[in-house]
């Protein structure tokens, strides 16, 4: 019989599905290999008393921080409410350090990945965590790498994920990593997950998540782009609104929004768009004129490329309502309608 030891970290506040999805994954394990295969998990929690999740429900740990614990295969770390208020507790990170020297795998599930970062567990690493807390986290350990479009990042000993059911992503990876992939692939279809889930964060989240400053060029120009998104602008159209030649633009947009005034539009585009698939049934050609596309093909290329999503497929996962007979018709056509 093959055995995985996994910590499971508590504290107040903590994301529940972030420990119960793993966990419900991980026991599936046992099941589908017929004892040949399992997980030993013990939940540790950062208080000696039990502990309530951000849903408050309440979880009385198998051990605490401060008990002997036995060397951990995999160390997982989810997220919740209650992360900013245990960052600065010193025998946490002091725990967390410890065990980082001597697991296999350190993991953060969410905003999780805060409490690593507290600990000095971050510093020249590439991670992740959910899209709302991604430039928080940037700002918070500027030598981090945040990736804020991944579902999950591996990066050496430390793996990181995006919010919630990300977590169920990060233990279907472990399982594969540990057992092999038909049994991770027997968990996911058992919990009706998909083994790889297709794109990133940015299928849920907004694009532009970045604002300049009031009252100048760049926030003019940004204003600019929004109201007018149906025209073919250009670079040198753009710099030419706040009197600015293009390559001066370009460096200043960047300095202010981290992006190039042509990734801005090109984003714009794509937001504008996405609005329209989750509320309204246009044809795709309608949307594309609508948002400034030359055709809905370009249209489909540039969310294919941002999104690794069509439009057709997009709006098959978030229209607010029926499917439309429109959208199943550009669907069977390839989305070109």
């Amino acid at each position: 019989m093959k055995k995985v030891s996994v910590g499971m970290l508590l504290f107040p506040g903590f994301q529940l599905l972030d420990i119960a999805g793993p966990r419900d994954a991980f026991a599936e394990v046992k099941i589908l290999s017929e004892g040949e295969c399992q997980y030993e998990i013990m939940t540790v929690g950062s208080t000696r008393s039990s502990i309530s999740s951000s849903s408050g429900m309440t979880v009385v740990p198998d051990r605490t921080i401060f008990d002997p614990c036995p060397n951990f295969d995999t160390v997982i770390v989810p997220g919740g409410l209650g992360i900013f208020e245990v960052m600065n507790d010193v025998a946490l990170s002091a725990w967390l350090k410890a065990q980082s020297r001597s697991c296999r795998r350190l993991a953060a599930i969410c905003n999780g990945v805060f409490a690593l970062g507290a600990a000095g567990l971050l510093d020249g690493k590439t991670v992740s965590t959910h899209w709302m807390d991604a430039a928080h986290l940037s700002k918070s350990f500027p030598r981090a790498h945040v990736q804020s479009d991944q579902i999950y990042i591996k990066d050496k000993q430390l793996y990181t994920t995006a919010g919630v059911t990300a977590g169920i992503d990060l233990s279907l990876v472990m399982v594969e990593e540990d057992f092999g992939r038909p049994l991770a692939l027997g968990v996911a279809k058992f919990l009706i997950v998909y083994l790889r889930r297709s794109g990133g964060q940015s299928q849920f989240s907004p694009l532009l998540n970045m604002q300049a400053e009031r009252d100048t060029d760049v926030e003019t120009v940004q204003r600019y782009i929004l109201e007018s998104l149906q025209l073919p602008h250009t670079l040198n159209s753009i710099a030419s609104r706040v009197h600015m030649s293009a390559r001066n633009l370009s460096r200043v947009f960047a300095r202010e929004c981290g992006v190039s005034p042509m990734a801005f539009l090109n984003d714009a585009r794509i937001d504008a768009a996405r609005r329209i698939l989750e509320k309204t049934d246009q044809s795709m050609k309608e949307i594309a004129a609508h948002c400034g596309f030359e055709t809905p093909e370009a249209m489909r290329r540039a969310f294919r490329r941002r999104l690794q999503l069509t439009p057709p497929e997009y709006r098959r996962r978030f229209h607010s309502g029926e499917l439309w007979q429109s959208d199943k018709a550009a669907l069977d056509s390839g989305g070109d309608d």
